[in-house]
């Protein structure tokens, strides 16, 4: 293992490294933001169907009042 740091900077492999990581980590996070199910910013978006046309809203579910 000490060969590999003989040929590579070990400062440079590091920054490079943790930059990496840190842009995947970014690309994931705005993948799973733009998702229905996993937007936990936004919530999912209601009304949507999967073709992305609205679908007509049910009626309201009314409770018997109380006596």
């Amino acid at each position: 293992m000490w060969r590999i740091w003989k040929l590579f900077d070990p400062r440079r492999t590091l920054i490079a490294l943790f930059t990496f990581l840190f842009v995947l980590a970014l690309v994931i996070h705005f993948i799973l933001l733009s998702t229905d199910r996993f937007n936990w910013l936004d919530g999912p978006r209601k009304g949507m169907t999967t073709a992305g046309q609205m679908s007509p809203m049910p009626a309201p579910a009314t409770a018997p009042a109380p006596k």
